[in-house]
């Protein structure tokens, strides 16, 4: 997402200075390789750019090949094949032993759907949407179709007339829901072997942070750094300020009774309880219970947060889902102090967004991805 939010501002500038540019997007993948398909980079006419479409040992050749795409405006389907134990063909040692295929698009900004304006589009509000690029290995040496179509909020954007109608039907078909589908690449064969990447685009992950204590200073920081959309929230005028969290999208101050009643919550909203008042807490996890959050993180030991939800409990108004409730939060990696507990938070956080159980990666067989 931060790389999404980078390559939007960066085209903007471009926008704004005349500079010709190209987009390289990661669109499959076979075998390791360091990016995934939907990786992307930004190419500018005299050679800037704006993300990665690998550790950096395929992007002096992939700038290379964006200048031409921008000189002849048209887009082209460029493979990388690392499993060629040649591989100083590109300049380094990649030791990735994968084949990955690029697509580089030309950017007409007179064209509003072109396919960053697409990323736009699907970036634009906090429904999720599902950008689509259609290409073809075994007809990579033709022009690419692209980035060229959008589904969101149950409509189709872009330029469907660039789509046969029986695969346009298919791809209609495929993002009838958009909450349920992952990014997939699936192939026709019966429409000129064309392969759609169907790349499910998610807003931004909003963290809710309750406590505005020096401990949640470092976290903001961090959390800033990875793209999430902070609001911190407290009770304290005096802590809560602009001049102590000026990485905080929104600060929201007031009572524990009143505060959830102002904030936005939705599928991609997190929480974190840190403001060290157990009396506040109980007040806020009994409205955030019902708010069906992926992740509630609560700072403190196991006691703490098991003497909460019993209180709620015994209330009898409500009964607690304790399988989105993290506490103690954050990954056991023996973290002391706020920066490391800051690390440890928000790693668990991307692992329970992600699905993944937060494990040494040299534990696992196959691969990473």
């Amino acid at each position: 997402m931060k790389e999404f939010q980078a390559i939007i501002k960066a085209y903007d500038h471009y926008l704004n200075s005349g500079k010709k540019i190209a987009l390289a997007t990661v669109v499959h993948v076979d075998g390791s390789a360091y990016r995934r398909p939907g990786a992307r980079m930004l190419v500018s006419e005299d050679g800037e750019l704006t993300g990665a479409i690998s550790g950096g040992c395929l992007e002096g050749d992939a700038l290379r090949k964006a200048q031409s795409v921008i000189f002849q405006q048209k887009s082209m389907l460029v493979t990388y094949d690392t499993t060629d134990e040649d591989d100083q063909k590109f300049g380094v040692g990649l030791g990735c032993n994968g084949i990955i295929h690029v697509l580089i698009e030309p950017i007409d900004f007179e064209d509003s759907l072109n396919s960053v304006n697409l990323l736009k589009a699907a970036l634009s509000d906090r429904n999720i949407g599902t950008l689509i690029t259609l290409f073809s290995i075994k007809n990579s040496k033709s022009e690419q179709i692209g980035t060229v179509l959008l589904s969101k909020n149950g409509s189709l954007k872009g330029y469907p007339e660039r789509v046969n109608p029986g695969l346009l039907k298919s791809i209609s078909d495929q993002t009838t829901d958009e909450s349920h589908l992952e990014n997939v690449i699936k192939s026709y064969t019966e429409f000129d072997s064309i392969q759609v990447f169907y790349e499910k685009i998610k807003p931004t992950t909003r963290l809710l942070l309750f406590g505005a204590g020096n401990d949640t200073i470092p976290l903001v920081q961090i959390a800033d750094i990875l793209g999430f959309e902070v609001t911190l929230i407290d009770g304290r005028a005096n802590h809560a300020t602009k001049a102590r969290f000026p990485k905080a999208r929104k600060i929201v101050i007031g009572t524990a009774d009143k505060v959830v009643g102002k904030l936005e919550i939705d599928s991609q909203t997190v929480a974190l309880l840190m403001t060290h008042n157990f009396e506040y807490e109980c007040v806020v996890l009994e409205q955030l219970i019902s708010k069906s959050l992926p992740y509630i993180g609560i700072l403190g030991p196991k006691k703490k947060s098991e003497k909460m939800i019993d209180r709620l409990e015994n209330k009898g108004t409500v009964k607690v889902n304790q399988e989105s409730i993290y506490s103690p939060m954050g990954l056991d990696i023996g973290a002391e102090g706020s920066e490391e507990i800051a690390l440890s938070v928000l790693s668990e956080i991307k692992a329970v967004l992600a699905k993944k159980e937060g494990t040494f990666l040299r534990n696992k067989t196959g691969p990473i991805h």
